[in-house]
């Protein structure tokens, strides 16, 4: 049974050319290693030809993996989200009041998570993701992570 994976339009797009990418551009590059390797003689011994026929395996699994992702990807529609309810697609400011420090983040799709984007995108799947999805401005949430319990106050939300 396949999973649903939510992903924003420039995701979408983005695993779209990382599939083309990998389909049109580096399996014609893992091919050319492939011969040059085996120009070499003796595939037995033939370092270079494991390392090509490694690198072939694991680019077609990628590309069924993202294939796969692509196929089962459902569009965040974030035209219409709400600006005062946490939504997918939302960027979200935020106060650790605990810490007294205060972030923002975009709610994504676990396939396009990333805490060194800017903005930070955590997944609804995360403690903090889902725990703020459905919250609206000014509410504080408790949620429970590995960590800990933390306490969020939600500053802001924009779409």
């Amino acid at each position: 049974m396949s999973e649903t994976v939510h992903l924003t339009p420039e995701g979408y797009k983005a695993l779209e050319e990382k599939l083309e990418y990998l389909k049109n551009v580096r399996r014609a590059e893992i091919t050319d290693e492939i011969a040059v390797a085996r120009s070499f003689g003796d595939l037995s011994e033939n370092a270079e030809y494991d390392a090509a026929k490694d690198a072939q395996a694991h680019n077609e699994l990628e590309i069924a993996e993202l294939t796969l992702t692509l196929k089962n990807a459902v569009i965040i529609d974030e035209t219409h989200n709400d600006s005062n309810t946490v939504s997918m697609g939302s960027l979200v400011r935020i106060r650790f009041i605990d810490l007294g420090m205060e972030d923002e983040y975009k709610i994504v799709g676990s396939a396009e998570a990333d805490m060194n984007a800017n903005p930070k995108r955590i997944s609804n799947d995360s403690p903090v993701g889902g725990g703020l999805l459905g919250k609206k401005v000014g509410s504080e949430v408790d949620i429970t992570a590995p960590g800990g319990v933390m306490k969020i106050k939600i500053l802001g939300i924009n779409n």
